[in-house]
């Protein structure tokens, strides 16, 4: 596994598409999370369906076409130097089909940031476009609203990248050891429910494969690694990070099923790396080469996730 291309980082005066491709946005959240971005000297600009709801599906921000055109239009568009979702839910796999990845490829790199729901688009980014994207907070979270940790560490990773190049796990090492590899993953449940489609890879051989979740039992959580394990997506991974596992019941019963599932892999596993669907998530690049130090508990990038 390569490294991917790394889009140049923000400047003042930059100007950031907000776009929903995944679930209903509440405008009270995004207006806040627009004035955070308004506050770094940014230029944020929601998208023309941002706030929109599908007819009959409520679970959807706006129609699936109408969410596909917002994302294109906004990476095509020369005047925008990153897009970032304005949340999760679910919605991203229905409209990756829709977008012309010829023409978004044309458009050249830019800064994607979002999580959870977004894994989907953030794969094909790889898959199509061979592009690093954010994993991250989203411009209507509340995480990313209210709390300074998550604000800090995403806007040292967009205006000053180098700063951000070791992240550090709060717990402890589920398998020891060391590994390199290119950075991957996002959302669990996105990741197995992708695999066989166009837009996920084959495999995460060679990489060091970061793994969150929410609202998922330990059963399920099971069943999705089961899924990628009897696949053989798995196969020669070089390392996993986990993050967080916010609504996946107490840790200690979910803690055991990652232990059975991952421990059996061979390498490094640590926990608790501070991303995801957690108070004060961190930031993380997918497409980056990095070390993880299970014993030590981090995740050191080679290089800055953007240039």
């Amino acid at each position: 596994m390569n490294d991917l291309v790394r889009p140049s980082r923000l400047a003042p005066g930059a100007r950031v598409a907000v776009v929903a491709p995944s679930g209903p946005v509440a405008e009270e959240r995004l207006q806040a999370g627009l004035d955070v971005l308004r506050g770094w000297d940014l230029d944020p600009v929601a998208a023309p369906h941002a706030l929109d709801r599908h007819r009959t599906l409520g679970h959807l921000a706006g129609e699936d076409a109408d969410r596909a055109a917002d994302l294109q239009r906004a990476w095509c568009d020369p005047s925008v130097d990153a897009v970032m979702c304005a949340r999760g839910g679910y919605g991203a796999q229905r409209v990756v089909d829709l977008l012309d990845w010829d023409a978004m490829r044309a458009a050249g790199p830019k800064v994607f940031i979002g999580f959870s729901d977004s894994t989907a688009l953030q794969e094909a980014f790889a898959v199509r476009l061979g592009l690093v994207t954010l994993y991250g907070p989203v411009a209507a979270g509340v995480d990313f609203i209210k709390n300074a940790r998550a604000q800090d560490h995403l806007r040292a990773t967009l205006f000053a990248p180098e700063t951000v190049r070791v992240l550090a796990s709060t717990g402890t090492a589920l398998a020891p050891g060391r590994a390199r590899g290119v950075t991957l993953g996002g959302c669990l449940t996105l990741l197995a429910t992708g695999y066989g489609t166009p837009h996920t890879r084959a495999g995460a051989r060679g990489g060091l494969l970061l793994l969150e979740d929410v609202g998922e039992p330990p059963y399920r959580l099971d069943r999705a690694l089961t899924q990628l394990l009897r696949t053989g997506w798995l196969d020669g991974v070089a390392g996993v990070a986990l993050g967080s596992w916010e609504g996946c019941g107490p840790y200690e019963g979910l803690r055991p099923v990652l232990a059975d599932r991952l421990g059996g892999l061979g390498v490094p596993v640590v926990e608790e790396l501070g991303f995801g669907h957690c108070e004060g998530a961190l930031t993380v690049p997918f497409g980056v080469s990095a070390e993880l130090d299970a014993d030590a508990g981090t995740l050191t990038l080679d290089a800055p996730a953007l240039i």
